[in-house]
């Protein structure tokens, strides 16, 4: 599968694809708002899927993961391309968080060796305030309150 650094011409696809998996381009994340997901680095299968990062000094998060092609292996190895960049850039773990809704997610990632680390009690009415857009159930009818954080070791 061709995975490759993100680059300028990608972001109106990258923003589309956003959109149509999360509502908007605006995230928030342990209590931090990423007003334009679009705009970060990442990886890219093109036509297929994208990881974004927001890199810290040790670590990085996984801000965004989206599939446009489900169930043929996109994830995965959009998530194995950050894993070698992260080691390549020395850091120690890749993390991001999910919302308890996500039962297709949180079953992904640990398929994927990742760890669930966290459970960050009503954190998604807390980041209400900060986006009010987030809907109050998902179409699986669950109620989103809690952010789940998972993280891989590298």
């Amino acid at each position: 599968m061709d995975v490759r650094p993100v680059v300028d011409a990608d972001r109106a696809w990258i923003a589309a694809q956003i959109e149509a998996a999360f509502g908007s381009v605006r995230m928030v994340s342990r209590g931090h708002l990423f007003e334009d997901t679009s705009r970060l680095d990442g990886l890219i299968v093109p036509d297929g899927g994208v990881v974004l990062l927001s890199p810290g000094e040790t670590d990085a998060e996984v801000v965004v993961l989206v599939a446009a092609r489900k169930r043929a292996g996109v994830g995965r190895a959009l998530l194995a391309a950050a894993a070698e960049l992260g080691r390549t850039r020395g850091w120690q773990r890749l993390w991001l968080v999910t919302t308890n809704n996500n039962l297709e997610g949180i079953a992904f990632y640990q398929s994927v060796g990742w760890d669930l680390v966290a459970l960050h009690r009503d954190a998604v009415t807390e980041a209400r305030r900060l986006k009010p857009e987030i809907p109050e159930r998902a179409d699986n009818g669950i109620p989103i309150r809690h952010e789940l954080e998972f993280a891989l070791q590298l």
